[in-house]
């Protein structure tokens, strides 16, 4: 048998070569996974951006053959396994977790429960938990058979945009909360800030503010879930002594500069994503506070802990499913789904969604098989 990658350029993201190459036989305790679909997002672009500050490039990384400086960008999808030297994992299991951009990987499950097992490769013990864990699918809370596409696009999204509302909250806004103050979400039209401000919306009396590019400000009011929708050149028109939080989801430093600049009472500069890609820098010499990132898996831990795992499930099931149900039932749907498969397909779609500027509403669904 065979696998194919995508791999990636770590220092230039939009070179990529696709690399098949001879599987190698399992060792005991490991299982081979088919990735039979994953979603791809701005989100993945981030990974890829902030792969080395982050540690994402580590999760998956590439053998010397390739050459130096390629990797393997993380992406949330489902697979099935296809063989099995671990007695506690069968052939034929439903997964949802982490993979690469491949059509197969190689996983070595550790503490295996009835609800998933953690990859307990050697490489990833010091990479965060969150990113090592495996549902199996029957079980899994969260899962629907009907609608895995949504659950691969949105999913992984919704719980850091659900933390991400917990966190500010938990932080009582950082002081700007009612009545006066504003919460100021950037890349509006990305999944994971239209998740967030879904959120956002159900609590009284904050105000939310998303900017987006001219071409996706119709799409943003469409969603009912920003108070006021504005393009970037349109920042002049909030108050510059109005108490703000800066949600940064573009990750452009030219914007986070005029931001901090524009406004003389922000209250916190959270930065949380880089869908700017080419717009990317870092955040010093800033006036105003310290551009602080944002870890999700941080803010899980810290509630797992207060209220236990299960009422932590329990809240985030709950808040997914209404989430999910807002997202179809919409008319027009806030998401329309767009299968690419087979490799060359899969590195198509890679290009168009790191060049960014497609239709919002496009969620994109990779194969590495072809149908």
């Amino acid at each position: 048998m065979t696998t194919t990658d995508l791999l990636v350029r770590k220092d230039q993201l939009a070179a990529t070569q696709l690399r098949t190459r001879e599987d190698a036989p399992l060792a005991e305790g490991q299982v081979r996974v088919r990735v039979d679909l994953f979603a791809l997002t701005a989100n993945n672009i981030t990974y890829a951006a902030f792969g080395e500050a982050m540690n994402y490039w580590q999760f998956y990384p590439v053998d010397d053959s390739a050459g130096p400086g390629w990797g393997r960008v993380p992406v949330w999808g489902f697979g099935s396994v296809v063989e099995s030297l671990q007695p506690e994992v069968a052939v034929g299991e439903r997964l949802y977790g982490y993979f690469p951009m491949a059509s197969s990987v190689v996983l070595q499950p550790v503490r295996a429960t009835a609800k998933g097992f953690t990859d307990g490769a050697p490489h990833r013990a010091a990479l965060h938990a969150v990113y090592n864990q495996y549902q199996r699918c029957p079980v899994d809370p969260l899962y629907s058979a009907d609608n895995e596409d949504t659950q691969a696009l949105l999913r992984p999204l919704f719980a850091t945009s659900w933390l991400l509302d917990d966190f500010l909250a938990d932080n009582d806004w950082f002081g700007a909360g009612p009545p006066a103050g504003v919460l100021l979400l950037s890349s509006a039209s990305s999944k994971t800030a239209y998740g967030t401000a879904y959120q956002l919306a159900q609590r009284q009396g904050i105000e939310v503010v998303g900017l987006t590019s001219a071409g996706n400000v119709d799409f943003c009011r469409s969603l009912d879930v920003y108070d006021r929708v504005l393009r970037y050149d349109q920042l002049e028109q909030l108050a510059a002594d109005a108490p703000c939080v800066y949600v940064d989801f573009a990750g452009n430093a030219g914007l986070r500069r005029a931001i901090h600049t524009h406004f003389t009472n922000l209250k916190y500069s959270c930065a949380i994503g880089g869908t700017h890609v080419d717009q990317l820098g870092d955040a010093r010499g800033l006036p105003g506070p310290r551009a602080t990132l944002f870890f999700a898996p941080a803010q899980g831990k810290k509630r797992t802990e207060e209220w236990g795992a299960s009422e932590f499930s329990r809240r985030l099931v709950q808040a997914w499913r209404a989430f999910a149900t807002q997202v179809v039932a919409t008319r027009p749907p806030w998401i329309r789904v767009q299968h690419h498969d087979g490799p060359r397909a899969v590195q198509s779609a890679y290009a168009q969604v790191l060049a960014g500027g497609g239709d919002p509403r496009i969620g994109h669904i990779l194969s590495m098989a072809d149908r």
